[in-house]
């Protein structure tokens, strides 16, 4: 997708083949979206008659939205409109007090004019490519540090999310915007960004490889190639930690036009 002031380029897969992805990217000429869904384990009332994919699907598209029609408005302001439209798209059907209802990570990327901003939600990064061949990683690890260290029961987990010193997702609080990481970089300082979720960022946490290779894959032979770099060392690998032996992986990468 090519606009006056950027390029995206993007691929997403679902980690079991003909099984729904729970990823969802989506871009315009001037910003992108990526999110990666989640919902309760197997057996735990969520409270909510829909899948991750409707919740994903609609956030998205609320995103989309904010994006296009309240250019003037902050990114925390926009995903807190957002994170409001979807509960209104389901509150008649399912029980938003719940703790556990479905969630999703949340990573954006906008230019306006010579500013390029963004926003990440929970653990989908953004790696902005600076001119020197570097990157500088804009992560939100704090599922990495919850009370009591790894690994984390359910119930942790529960108690913590969405909660101050805990980590924060955008599910049924509007205010969760208002803690993601956000900021703004001039856009002369930028070669491009990598926006990802952790299906991806797997390569640099489970399998060795530095965000500067993420880069140089993303940025001389494309996105889909960072998702089958992926597959290749799931196939070959003992998963090293806790986790998904295959996950959804989505990848977008973003060009600055002079």
């Amino acid at each position: 997708m090519t606009g006056d002031l950027m390029r995206v380029a993007y691929a997403t897969a679902p980690g079991t083949p003909g099984r729904r992805n729970e990823d969802f990217v989506i871009a315009g000429p001037d910003w992108v979206v990526v999110l990666d869904g989640a919902t309760a384990p197997a057996g735990v009332e969520s409270g909510c008659v829909h899948d991750v994919p409707w919740l994903v699907a609609r956030l998205a598209a609320a995103l989309a939205r904010g994006l296009v029609l309240d250019r003037g408005a902050s990114l925390q302001d926009i995903l807190g409109g957002a994170i409001g439209a979807t509960m209104k798209a389901h509150v008649d059907t399912c029980d938003l007090a719940n703790p556990d209802s479905p969630s999703s990570t949340v990573a954006m990327l906008r230019r306006r004019g010579e500013s390029v901003d963004y926003l990440v939600l929970c653990d989908s990064p953004v790696v902005l490519a600076t001119g020197d061949g570097g990157v500088e990683v804009v992560h939100d690890d704090r599922t990495e540090h919850l009370p009591g260290g790894r690994p984390y029961s359910f119930e942790l987990v529960r108690s913590t999310r969405n909660r101050p010193g805990g980590f924060w997702v955008a599910s049924t609080d509007p205010g969760a915007a208002h803690e993601a990481l956000t900021g703004s970089v001039a856009a002369s300082d930028l070669d491009g960004a990598l926006v990802l979720t952790d299906g991806v960022t797997r390569l640099v946490e489970w399998f060795g490889y530095s965000w500067e290779t993420l880069r140089r894959v993303a940025e001389e032979q494309g996105p889909a190639r960072l998702i089958s770099l992926v597959r290749e060392e799931e196939g070959k690998t003992v998963v090293p930690r806790p986790g998904k032996p295959h996950d959804d992986a989505t990848a977008a990468w973003v060009s600055f036009a002079e």
